[in-house]
């Protein structure tokens, strides 16, 4: 009966990986007796089958989920249309709330039947014995065994957390946390329970207050109260009206992967890109607990065994708005030859979460102290690769990890609020900035330019996306803002009036020729520009900004910003959602 249940509560089995030799030869014997023996490898070829009464209760399931997600989307339209026509009273209500339970009844029933299939599938059993051995005893050879199906990510245990790496966790967890927010103790509390008290009946009697719930947790709500709206609905402030744009249109259409019904459409996708890595690339997928709680979901490809030194990198991957590390630019830096960490937004596929600034940027801290505390890559062996929107988690990793060895971003920009702006009517002009600026501020030039490391970036130059007027319009690229500023800030008198100048000038090339024609029309002596960057160096230390270029005639720094900018740009023939060809994947020019 145990096992039945456990059956019904159960996550969803995709698919039962295919086993590999050297899998076989790295599993010998069970290391503690809580493992499990793995299935034979007759039973490692294929998407896993359910029996029939398993397949068509998860359909019936699924497609209650699907028409749950556009109810959710459309809730407000439908709850404006239904009070318009008087349907909200409660003669009304009552009777819909009857079907609404009868209807979730049968849901529970189709989920009880699901589990009676899986229950007579001995593939799906083995893989529930494994699942709660793992969670009892995360031991080495369990995992091992766990890692070998593929199920709904929710389900799998936390392999690192994001207090791990020391003893922080002990203290943060004891007194570190009573000593930092003292009115969390229970007693003081109950002390002060006739003040809070009466404090919320004033509040409530004098002002009377809207109660709104906000899901902080998956354990509990947290009620905040919004007070001052009297009997009707006050005028919306500037603020909330920004509040209420990023947290309903603003968040999807900046992230369109955090979207259940694109993620559906793309399950057939993302379960065979991961099948992939797994399989033919020795992926390891892991989960990470970041500091707000979000689940994020990884996948490492180790090459520290192989004979090509790259394999001792490591390429972090950062993807787009779109992007899955299923399917990403994780395969441009494998075809490389690098050892490669690529891991998914908050909200997207196995992360939980919305990808809100700074639950990217807590995702991204606890995928490097992964990187470093778990899987032992230095700082200084670690590169960021990042791909459009991804450059704003890139740019942040540089800027608090400043050791890391390399940036590199492709097809990426300096600020958000232009893009935006792009696509959106000129009457909401300062609501949509507004809401760029305090919901969903992603300045990838302002921490850029605090990390003193090499930097390469990637300009498409028929990118339709990250341009503000036409893709051909290539002046209107936001990743030359993004050199501009980075050059401006590391070498401000090189990049005065007259180098800034000759950049833009070859920033107007759009082929390989032009911008040669215009490198030689300069007469741009590299020897020259190497031996006196090389020489400020070694006098004056490596640190940003440089001072260098302040007693030079203008056509030396001319000269010298042509030389920088060549060094930190390179241009790719291509649209925005090209993926990179191996050979541009290349690592930053440095002294």
């Amino acid at each position: 009966m145990a096992k039945l249940l456990s059956c019904v509560l159960g996550p969803r089995l995709y698919k039962i990986y295919r086993e590999r030799d050297s899998e076989r030869a790295r599993s010998g014997a069970p290391e503690t007796p809580a493992s499990v023996t793995a299935p034979p490898p007759s039973s490692w070829d294929t998407y896993y089958q359910p029996r029939a009464l398993e397949k068509h209760a998860d359909s019936i399931l699924a497609l209650a989920s699907v028409f749950w997600s556009i109810s959710y989307y459309s809730s407000p339209f439908a709850f404006f249309y239904l009070y318009r026509k008087g349907y909200l009273s409660l003669s009304k209500v009552v009777p819909f709330s009857h079907y609404a339970g009868t209807l979730l009844l049968l849901l529970a029933g189709v989920a009880c039947l699901r589990g009676v299939g899986r229950w007579t599938n001995p593939q799906y059993r083995q893989f529930i014995t494994i699942l709660e051995a793992t969670h009892r005893n995360q031991s080495a050879e369990n995992k091992r065994q766990l890692a070998s199906y593929n199920f709904d990510f929710r389900s799998w245990p936390v392999d690192f957390h994001w207090e791990e790496p020391s003893s922080r966790y002990l203290v943060a967890h004891t007194l570190g946390r009573r000593m930092l927010y003292p009115g969390s103790v229970y007693l003081l509390q109950k002390a002060l329970m006739p003040v809070l008290l009466q404090g919320q009946a004033r509040l409530v009697e004098e002002t009377p207050a809207l109660y709104i719930y906000l899901i902080k947790s998956r354990k509990r709500p947290v009620k905040l109260f919004v007070f001052g709206l009297g009997q009707a609905w006050a005028p919306l402030t500037p603020c909330s009206h920004s509040y209420l744009v990023a947290h309903t249109l603003g968040r999807r259409m900046l992230y369109p992967g955090s979207v259940y019904l694109l993620q559906k459409a793309l399950m057939p996708v993302l379960l065979q890109g991961q099948a992939r890595l797994v399989e033919e690339c020795d992926g390891r997928r892991a989960k990470l607990l970041a500091c707000d709680g979000n689940e994020i979901d990884t996948m490492f490809v180790d090459r520290r065994g192989t004979a090509e030194p790259q394999g001792q990198k490591l390429v972090i991957c950062c993807e787009g708005n779109a992007g899955f590390y299923e399917v990403g630019c994780v395969s441009t830096p494998l075809e490389a030859g690098y050892s490669v960490l690529g891991w998914n937004h908050p909200g997207f596929a196995g992360s939980t979460g919305v990808p809100f600034p700074q639950n990217e940027a807590n995702a991204m801290d606890v995928v490097v102290q992964f990187a470093v505390h778990r899987l032992g890559f230095q700082p200084q062996d670690i590169i960021l690769y990042a791909w459009s929107i991804g450059g704003f988690t890139a740019t942040w990793a540089a800027m608090s990890y400043p050791d890391i060895s390399a940036v590199i971003l492709d097809a990426s920009f300096d600020d958000l609020v232009p893009l935006a702006l792009k696509v959106m009517p000129d009457s909401c002009r300062g609501l949509v900035t507004r809401t760029v600026r305090q919901h969903l501020n992603l300045n990838n030039a302002e921490q850029l330019c605090r990390y003193q490391g090499p930097v390469l970036l990637i300009r498409r130059t028929k990118d339709e996306i990250i341009t503000t007027t036409a893709p051909e319009d290539i002046m209107s690229n936001r990743g030359n803002d993004l050199l501009l500023k980075l050059l401006q800030h590391r070498y401000p008198h090189v990049m005065a009036e007259e180098g800034l100048q000759v950049v833009r000038q070859w920033l107007e090339a759009s082929s390989q020729l032009e911008e040669a024609s215009i490198y030689s029309r300069w007469e741009v002596e590299e020897d020259w520009c190497l031996s006196v960057l090389r020489s400020y160096q070694a006098e004056h230390g490596p640190d940003f900004p440089w001072s260098v270029g302040e007693d030079m005639s203008a056509r030396e720094r001319q000269q010298l910003a042509l030389f920088l900018a060549q060094k930190h740009l390179h241009n790719f023939e291509a649209t925005h959602c090209t993926p990179l060809p191996v050979q541009h994947f290349q690592m930053p020019w440095h002294l």
